[in-house]
Formats: structure tokens, C-alpha cells, sequence
């Protein structure tokens, strides 16, 4: 088991290695405006590329039957270990996740934006937001997972993978934080930062509420953190001077 772990650590490793060098020699040799914005957003790249890798890893292994076991164990374990205490807290954060909480949230804050006529920031809430819902839907009616019936727990919608609530929550979220990064540069740690620990706390919640698996709310952090990310790193490759066509102005 051990061993397999580590072998799959190396090649996803690989694999983001490769990807990683062959973007750089494309870019170098066939578009050349997009040399800077790619060595600007260095960290995106890779941030980008090991998601996409580790969402297609659990994906495969969700779809294959592999995780049930390891899920299984993990969800007995947050069972044991979380105070019985803090299930209404945990209930309470679910909502945040909820479409009903996420969509009216995401209206105010593109209205405020389009308002400061930040519509580059605008379309990527916007767009991050409706991606990550259509992602959702999509995957769910192709998997079809059943949900964890370990304990007694609120019924919800649709199959298990992915889970909803932490894929969007990761999407909006990220989309947020990079709004914020490219308006108050210096606020970039602290709003990232804010986002990965709303997005956990949600994604935990789905655990200990029993309605997902751990590998369930695992791909739908790196699904939800990837859309925004990709969105804004096309939106920067389009920027005039890339060679790619022209963006609208913020």
C-alpha cells in the first residue's frame, strides 16, 4: 500500500514536471506573448497543473471502487474524533455552501465590482461560479455514486462525487481571492488564505454531517480551486500584448 502510495506521489509528480516544461517550450517557440504572463504566474501554473492532476487521480480511483475502503475508515475516524457538540456549528457552515447562500453572495459581489467597473474581476466570479455548478451536475449524473449511509443523516440531492457544496464554495471562493489580488495586490496571502479555510471548513463539515466521502469533498476542493485559477490565467493570456486577442478593460 505504501509503496503504491509513493509511486503514485512520483508520477503525478512527473507528469505535472512534464506538463509544466512542455507549456514552457510551446509558449517559447509558438507564443512568444505568452513567455511573460506564464513566468508572472509561475506558482498558478504549477498550482494549476497539480490540482488537475490529483482531481484526475481520485476521480479515477472513485470510478474504479478503489477508495471505498480508505473513505470508509476516514469517515469513522472524524465520527469518533469531532465532538457531537459541534454538529449545529458544522450545520450552520454547510449552509454557506449552499447554492441558496453562494448565489445571492456572488450576485452582491459582481454587482459591486461591475459598480467599481472592475468587469475583468466581475466575469471571473461570475464565470468560476456558473462553471463550477455546471461541473457539478455534470459529474454527479456520470458517476452516480451513492452517498455514505453509516449513520442517520439529512437527505440531499443528486449521487455523492462530487461534493457540491465544497466545489463551489472552492470555485467562489478562489474566484474572491483572486479578485482580490489583482485589485489590492498586498491582500493577495490573506485573501487566498481566507478562501483554502473557508473552502476546508465547508468541505469538513460535508464529513461530519455524513452526507459525502473524504474523496468526494477532496476532488471537489481541487475541481473548485482549478476553475477560478484557469479562468483568471486565460483571462491574463488574453490581455493586449499577448498575441491571443484583447480582454475588456477593467
Amino acid at each position: 500500500m505504501l509503496v503504491e502510495f509513493v509511486f503514485d506521489l512520483a508520477r503525478m509528480g512527473l507528469f505535472v514536471v512534464c506538463a509544466y516544461a512542455a507549456l514552457n517550450t510551446y509558449a517559447r517557440h509558438r507564443r512568444p506573448g505568452w513567455e511573460q504572463p506564464l513566468d508572472r504566474h509561475r506558482l498558478a501554473l504549477v498550482g494549476l497543473l497539480t490540482l488537475s492532476v490529483v482531481a484526475v487521480k481520485v476521480i479515477e480511483d472513485v470510478v474504479a471502487k478503489e477508495s471505498g475502503p480508505l473513505d470508509e475508515a476516514m469517515m469513522w475516524w472524524v465520527r469518533e474524533h469531532v465532538p457531537a457538540g459541534l454538529g449545529a456549528a458544522f450545520a450552520a457552515v454547510t449552509l454557506t455552501g449552499s447554492s441558496r447562500f453562494l448565489v445571492p453572495l456572488a450576485v452582491v459581489v459582481v454587482a459591486a465590482l461591475l459598480l467599481a467597473r472592475r468587469r475583468r474581476e466581475a466575469w471571473l466570479v461570475a464565470a468560476s461560479l456558473a462553471a463550477a455548478n455546471l461541473v457539478v451536475y455534470a459529474v454527479k449524473g456520470i458517476v452516480g455514486r451513492a452517498r455514505p449511509e453509516l449513520w442517520d443523516t439529512q437527505w440531499y440531492w443528486g449521487s455523492s462525487f462530487p461534493s457540491g457544496h465544497t466545489l463551489s464554495t472552492a470555485a467562489f471562493s478562489t474566484a474572491c481571492a483572486l479578485g482580490v489580488a489583482r485589485i489590492r495586490p498586498r491582500w493577495a496571502g490573506p485573501a487566498m488564505a481566507l478562501a483554502v479555510a473557508w473552502t476546508v471548513l465547508v468541505a469538513l463539515s460535508r464529513l461530519v454531517l455524513g452526507v459525502h466521502w473524504p474523496s468526494d469533498v477532496l476532488a471537489a476542493f481541487c475541481m473548485g480551486m482549478f476553475i477560478p485559477l484557469a479562468i483568471g490565467f486565460v483571462l491574463d493570456l488574453r490581455r493586449p500584448g499577448t498575441g491571443t486577442g484583447t480582454a475588456g478593460s477593467d
